[in-house]
């Protein structure tokens, strides 16, 4: 068996190969054109959502908290919860980022089904460009990985980031248009070291 530093070295390299291919392979016109979904909408006064099933839902609760906190008001959508009532804080005309890296979650389908029916905007993300939900989708970001990261390649790792990394850029997109400010940021993050380091800087 391969030792605890062989073990994650593998993975780190797996890493560095399977992000790297994913930045040379960034689309930056979708990343644009989910960003103007966005703000068309919250112009016309609707709102912003992201949902995913398993691993992807905590993803959605981070998406969810890192928009909020830079300029676009963000509500977390539980993946299964919405067909049972949930999707009832989903207005027509609202954006619904929805995460799945295979594109075909059977509960996840359902989900996109019931919110399309009610008229919100769809943005997938998923790491297959030829997936049930890249084809549902108002805007398609393709985020995807090869390689999980270890010899199993079952246990979502590196697709998770690659998620991450992808609302990432669009949560930049984002702050930066809605024009977020220090002073702004430290009145929505007050609290622990961060708000502190802001409140001392100004």
């Amino acid at each position: 068996m391969a030792t605890d530093k062989e073990q994650v070295d593998e993975y780190l390299g797996i890493l560095k190969e399977e992000v790297g291919a994913y930045i040379d392979g960034i689309d930056y016109d979708a990343l644009s054109a989910a960003k103007q979904l966005i703000l068309d909408a919250e112009a016309a006064g609707g709102r912003v959502h992201v949902t995913g099933i398993g691993k992807p839902g905590h993803v959605s609760g981070y998406a969810a908290s890192l928009f909020s906190s830079t300029g676009t008001s963000t509500y977390e959508l539980h993946g299964t919860e919405a067909v049972h009532g949930s999707s009832g804080q989903v207005k027509p005309g609202d954006v619904v980022i929805a995460i799945s890296n295979s594109g075909t979650t059977v509960e996840l389908k359902a989900t996109v089904e019931a919110l399309k029916a009610n008229d919100a905007k769809i943005i997938a993300l998923t790491g297959d460009p030829e997936s049930w939900l890249a084809q549902q989708g108002d805007v398609a970001l393709i985020a995807g990985v090869e390689r999980e990261g270890d010899s199993m390649n079952k246990p979502p790792r590196l697709s998770i980031l690659v998620e991450i990394i992808e609302l990432q850029c669009l949560s930049i997109l984002l702050q930066n248009d809605f024009g977020l400010t220090p002073q702004q940021y430290v009145r929505w993050h007050p609290g622990g070291a961060l708000g502190a380091s802001i409140r001392k800087d100004a």
